[in-house]
């Protein structure tokens, strides 16, 4: 028994550097994307090979079961949603492609179910964090940043085209670092991977290192210009502030936070007018909360219109575009996002209700109460070594903020790495026996 839980250890060893190779290429989102599928499919062929023989020694029973729970979560309602769709064609392509979801979070989790991989993988996604804060922050001084011109100019010299194109730049003003001004994902992705990086930098600097990092990132989030990735930072800051800080601690972080705020507030412009923009929301008129929010009281109220509609099972994955004219409250008025129907809800708990109904919504909570419960019954220990990916991950699909789409190929394989690397350092696998042999 005991050497048929170890002969797996010696498989997937590529694992590890196959979940930074993806992270790291997350600001090419096409070729990140790509990876992590081949690498799903590399692993589930390499698993068939094997027989899947020895599961324990590569993921412990409750890790296997919590990963298919979170997939099921994820999977099902897609699937579900298809009677009815909206957009057929492209709900059931989603569904088709997102079946390797359920490999992916195996994968990830393998990478990090024992001590090696897992210290590899944390330390390589807190390397990468801060050298995109790094970049990012070059980036604000000189106009250029470094990672990106290398990454546009490797495309051009290959292609023989640049990264970015001068008309398809998104959100002018925004700092966009090694993701590009096409591109503006800087802001939510670094609040998201910003727990790796100051929880390795708390572990090898102590608290000045903590503090050093939490504003050199905080900046960067700031001058990105996403006010989601500014409330996600915020969040991110309170837990991790609240275990090396302490309650008193705390309390100078939040004033040290507001004081920073505000004197990027006066220095930079581009924050200037978000700040003042989202003071609106504090206005009792409906027009000045809905520019205070770029339009997005109009989005929800059209996906609350599909959700009663559709009740049962929504307009369909990835329906949203083609069921929003008839939902629309101000047909034939301009949006504020500029032309077209809007892609997404722009939230969560209403990209899923209206996308994938109330059973959706239903299984999404109840794989984030199994989740939940999945924490709660683990030991300090395990708690201890997966607070990193537990806080991206909760984070990242906080329901009490505004998102990008859960079920888009860029920022759902984000959740689904996430949710992954949470998988596996939470429960690990089942170590060996000491003095057992290896095969």
């Amino acid at each position: 028994m005991n050497e048929a839980r170890i002969e797996p250890a010696r498989a997937l060893r590529w694992a590890p550097a196959w979940v930074l190779l993806v992270v790291a290429l997350w600001s090419l989102h096409g070729i990140a994307a790509a990876l992590l599928a081949a690498g799903a499919l590399a692993g589930l062929a390499e698993l068939a090979l094997r027989r899947f023989r020895g599961g324990l020694g590569l993921l412990s029973g409750p890790a296997w079961a919590l990963a298919c729970v979170l997939f099921c979560a994820y999977w099902l309602p897609e699937l579900l949603s298809l009677p009815g769709a909206a957009d057929l064609g492209q709900a059931a392509r989603k569904v088709l492609t997102d079946v390797l979801a359920l490999p992916l979070l195996c994968l990830v989790a393998i990478a990090v179910a024992r001590e090696d991989g897992r210290r590899r993988v944390f330390a390589g996604v807190a390397a990468i964090t801060l050298a995109w804060t790094l970049d990012a922050l070059v980036a604000a001084v000189t106009g250029t940043s470094p990672l990106f011109w290398l990454l546009d100019q490797g495309r051009r010299a290959l292609l023989g085209q640049p990264l970015c194109r001068a008309e398809d730049v998104i959100a002018p003003g925004r700092l966009a670092g090694v993701f590009g001004p096409c591109n503006p994902k800087l802001g939510i992705v670094l609040a998201s991977l910003s727990p790796f990086a100051l929880e390795a930098v708390w572990q090898r600097a102590g608290r000045p290192g903590w503090w050093l990092a939490a504003l050199a990132i905080g900046a960067v989030v700031v001058l990105a210009g996403a006010r989601a990735a500014w409330l996600a930072y915020a969040l991110v800051l309170l837990g991790s502030g609240w275990r090396v800080l302490g309650r008193r601690g705390l309390l100078a972080l939040v004033a040290v936070a507001a004081l920073a705020m505000v004197a990027l507030a006066v220095a930079v412009p581009a924050v200037q007018e978000r700040v003042q923009r989202s003071a609106q929301v504090l206005k009792a008129q409906p027009q000045a909360v809905d520019a205070a929010l770029s339009g997005r009281l109009r989005i929800w109220s059209a996906a609350l219109c599909m959700l009663r509609e559709h009740p049962v099972n929504g307009v369909g994955v990835r329906g949203f575009r083609a069921a929003f004219p008839a939902c629309d409250p101000q047909p034939g008025q301009a949006p504020a996002w500029g032309e077209g129907a809007a892609l997404h809800a722009h939230q969560l708990v209403l990209e899923v209700a209206s996308e994938t109904g109330l059973i959706g919504l239903l299984l999404w909570l109840a794989g984030a109460a199994l989740a939940w419960r999945a924490w709660r019954y683990a030991d300090p220990a395990a708690r201890a070594r997966a607070h990193p990916a537990m806080l991206a991950l909760a984070v990242s699909v906080f329901p009490l903020n505004t998102h990008l789409a859960a079920y888009s190929t860029f920022w759902g394989g984000v959740l689904l790495l996430l949710a992954g690397l949470y998988v596996g350092s939470l429960w690990g696998a089942v170590e060996p026996a000491p003095g057992t042999p290896q095969r």
